[in-house]
């Protein structure tokens, strides 16, 4: 029996963009691109159409540079190939009724020499982010990366420029900057990561600065309601991110200062593990932020529909992102719709290559048939 009047299912506009509904599909790796050329393939064409009844899709991390790889099989957005790639995936997404952004993503130190011909990996600092990354030779530990020079800076800067053109090209909606869980920027935003002396080092504000060093030019090719951002405030133990006292400091800093932009929305991630006893990390990621931010919030983490529904009835978001279920349910909305229930996910099939665990999950329908 279909339910009525849940929030999750209401329209929704960002800027200019109506939203069908505001259940959003979440930003997810899932290492299908084609390893030549790191390009969208037409498995990526049906796997994004087969999900377009969201109210919005946010693609997979693409690189903005070949200096941004940092994993097997990750598509990027600054080629020719890679655009033509994705235009087909937008296309379709669009032809369905559809919205897609793409998110921006530059790995920095969560990455490897084999990745860049044996040269270190770009970071704020020579800080070794002492995890293991799977490289084309299987799961290796992560080197001691190379600290940008202001140049390399500015050269990253101007790197996600050039993507956000393509992207446009490429017939996006939108994009996302990969401002989370200790990707570059992260890296930037925690004082463990980050023992600069110059600009982009030191006081918060010149820890943040790079992240809207990138915005400031992003806006140059976009509006700035087409312009997304995602954040993991209380990201601690992983990603080779070790929160600080400063952590929350850091990031009131920046969702204040977001205030002066007119962006599409801000996407938080809640807790990925119980922080409640840390008291320099907050247990409630959108509480704490929507009386700091007035724009509009997108949820994520682990939600189902039931809480889903009740942090948009509370008001601490106004849209909520799923990932894993919508791996596996690619029909998400019409199942909250009609109160089907949600099939589980093949977690052996995240990363591995080919359709099955990606294109071969049947919407409820078809499966009933």
């Amino acid at each position: 029996m279909a339910q009525a009047n849940q929030p999750l299912l209401e329209p929704y506009k960002i800027g200019d963009l109506p939203l069908k509904n505001r259940v959003v599909m979440a930003p997810m790796t899932r290492n299908r691109a084609d390893n030549k050329y790191n390009a969208p393939t037409d498995l990526h064409v049906k796997y994004y159409t087969q999900r377009a009844g969201a109210g919005l899709i946010i693609t997979e991390g693409s690189q903005v540079s070949d200096r941004a790889v940092g994993y097997l099989h990750t598509p990027g957005i600054h080629t020719e190939d890679q655009v033509a790639g994705w235009k087909k995936v937008t296309d379709a997404v669009h032809e369905e009724g559809g919205k897609i952004f793409v998110q921006l993503w530059h790995c920095g130190r969560l990455s490897h020499p084999k990745f860049h011909n044996g040269e270190r990996p770009l970071a704020p600092s020579a800080v070794n982010p002492e995890t293991k990354v799977f490289t084309p030779d299987g799961f290796e530990q992560t080197t001691e990366p190379k600290e940008m020079s202001i140049q390399e800076i500015q050269e990253t800067i101007q790197e996600f420029r050039h993507a956000s053109e393509m992207a446009k090209k490429a017939g996006f909606d939108g994009v996302e900057i990969h401002s989370s869980n200790g990707y570059l920027f992260h890296q930037f935003f925690n004082k463990n990561s980050n023992l600069r002396t110059d600009d982009y080092g030191g006081s918060i504000p010149n820890r943040a600065r790079f992240f809207f060093d990138v915005l400031e030019v992003i806006g140059e090719i976009w509006p700035e309601n087409r312009i997304a951002c995602r954040f993991n405030p209380s990201l601690n133990g992983a990603f080779g991110i070790t929160a600080t006292e400063e952590s929350i400091a850091v990031f009131d800093y920046i969702m204040e200062k977001l205030n002066a932009y007119d962006l599409a929305y801000v996407h938080l991630s809640e807790p990925m593990n119980d922080v409640s006893n840390i008291d320099y990390l907050v247990s409630e990621v959108c509480k704490h932020y929507r009386p700091i931010y007035k724009g509009t919030i997108m949820a994520n983490k682990g939600f189902t529909q039931e809480k889903g529904n009740k942090i948009l009835e509370d008001g601490y978001a106004d849209l909520v992102s799923f990932a894993r279920l919508f791996i596996s349910n690619p029909d998400l909305p019409e199942r909250f719709k009609n109160n089907w229930p949600t099939a589980d996910w093949d977690t052996e099939t995240f990363y591995t290559q080919g359709s099955k665990g990606y294109t071969d999950y049947p919407a409820y329908e078809e499966k009933k048939s």
